[in-house]
């Protein structure tokens, strides 16, 4: 297996190759070259395997640079009963007949993102043990992938992790999640700005290629392909819990800000898994449904962006959505990098009126918005007929998944995170706090540990340089 550009300008390289970085040298986004296929009989025998198992026969595909017996040892230390609390890793919760919620969250930081988070920690491991190197990765977070990752890299040999989010616009749980952790390997960097704004820093960080050499900068975003290759395997575990036989199919919902966890769907379904619709969820920061309904696709400033109940989705510049229209343009990288040159300038593009808006259909992505009230209501609604709480973000999912269900066919809803995290909306919701799991007693009176810093990605360089500068100093006494 051998990973591409979405903008046609790197070599071919191996998958450990292109695992401690970022963007491509290009400034697109790392891609393989062909997706693995599953058949039929594959497909049954896939069915019957647990968590581990499965993943490995996924992620082998992937990652066959890496020796069979290394990769099995990773992917069993990663996915354990003990790491998120049941031998199944994801449960596929039923509410009624061909109805379900698949529980993503029950990781060290209770969100879906600690799945791929706890691999990527890791594989990162191993290979800067293979390689005796040092890594910086640079993150930006609106919410659960900052908590997610510091949980993955604390502690972790030759990492230090800088992590950005925007400052005061998370959930109180979410901030104190990771402005808690007193690790010394774990920085975090409070931008005054919204999530954008942190994504633009990462990208700027990334396009400088010297610097990017010189400190080894690696990213643990949903831009890093490891990420979404380890998402796949859940989209296979949940079709396999909710069906009986590879011939019949589902549609899953799946809540989305930057296009990451419904582009590990997207990956699945051309791997083969029978999905008829990936229903993708926004808030009111509706820029990707926006695309799916008219074809015009325009990032918002980020004086647009709206601070809203589901956090984590106040995006409005959908990284990974490349990928997707690099695979909707037939691999067309020639294309894919007109079209996001005028992203990069801060413009738009539309696809309205051309051959590639009549191929949508043929990639089973339909897509809805929710509000506030709606993401409320949904709460209550499920949380009185099903007696389950669900946080905000899953509520968008449920929403909009609901509005494009198909009779006979089972709707899977991807939840994102537990209640606990937004614990504000759900007493709105449902009138009571939600459940707080134990070592959680009190964590926003714990004492926080951050810097705040403008947006400004030379004075994000200028601290890395700074932390990398003292930690070598410190190693050489």
């Amino acid at each position: 297996m051998l990973y591409i550009s979405t903008r046609g300008g790197m070599p071919p390289k191996k998958f450990s190759r292109i695992l401690l970085g970022g963007l491509a040298s290009d400034g697109g986004l790392t891609m393989p070259e062909t997706y693995p296929r599953f058949d039929d009989a594959q497909l049954q025998k896939l069915r019957s395997m647990d968590y581990p198992e499965l993943a490995f026969e996924i992620l082998s595909r992937f990652a066959d640079d890496i020796p069979a017996p290394d990769l099995r040892g990773i992917i069993a230390r990663t996915y354990t009963a003990q790491s998120f609390q049941n031998d199944e890793i994801t449960l596929l919760k039923t509410l009624e007949p061909g109805l379900h919620i698949l529980g993503l969250s029950n990781g060290p930081t209770l969100a879906f993102k600690d799945i791929a988070l706890q691999l990527l920690g890791n594989l990162f491991e191993y290979a800067l043990d293979k390689s005796g190197e040092q890594l910086n990765i640079l993150g930006a977070t609106s919410g659960d992938t900052g908590p997610s990752a510091e949980y993955a890299m604390r502690g972790k040999r030759g990492i230090r992790v800088f992590m950005l989010s925007p400052h005061g616009k998370m959930s109180p749980f979410q901030t104190a999640q990771m402005f808690s952790l007193h690790d010394p390997n774990i920085f975090n960097i409070a931008i005054r700005g919204v999530f954008d704004d942190c994504q633009d820093i990462i990208k700027a960080v990334s396009n400088d290629y010297a610097f990017k050499q010189k400190y080894r900068i690696g990213t643990v975003n949903s831009i890093n392909w490891a990420r979404i290759a380890a998402q796949i395997v859940y989209y296979f575990k949940g079709y396999f819990a909710a069906t009986r036989s590879n011939t019949e199919q589902v549609s899953f919902a799946v809540p989305s800000g930057n296009f990451g966890n419904i582009c590990a769907g997207h990956v699945a379904r051309m791997m083969g898994l029978p999905i008829k619709k990936l229903i993708l969820a926004t808030n009111e920061n509706d820029v990707l449904d926006e695309f799916f309904r008219t074809g015009h696709y325009r990032p918002r400033t980020t004086t647009e962006t709206v601070q809203t109940s589901s956090p984590s989705m106040d995006i409005s510049k959908a990284s990974n959505f490349e990928r997707f229209i690099f695979d909707l343009t037939g691999r067309d990288a020639a294309k894919v990098k007109e079209l996001w040159q005028a992203v990069d300038e801060g413009g738009a593009f539309d696809l309205a009126n051309t051959p590639l808006w009549e191929k949508i259909e043929d990639f089973g992505l339909v897509s809805g918005t929710s509000s506030h009230a709606d993401r409320i209501a949904t709460i209550r609604r499920v949380h009185d007929r099903y007696g389950l709480v669900i946080d905000p973000h899953t509520a968008d999912g449920v929403k909009a998944g609901l509005e494009h269900r198909d009779a006979n066919v089972p709707l899977i809803c991807l939840e994102t995170a537990l209640p606990v995290k937004f614990s504000t909306s759900i007493v709105e919701a449902i009138g009571h706090e939600p459940v707080r799991p134990a070592g959680y007693e009190n964590i926003e009176e714990k004492a926080q540990r951050y810097v705040v810093m403008d947006a400004d990605a030379g004075a994000v360089k200028a601290f890395i340089m700074e932390q990398a500068g003292q930690a070598q100093t410190a190693a050489a006494v």
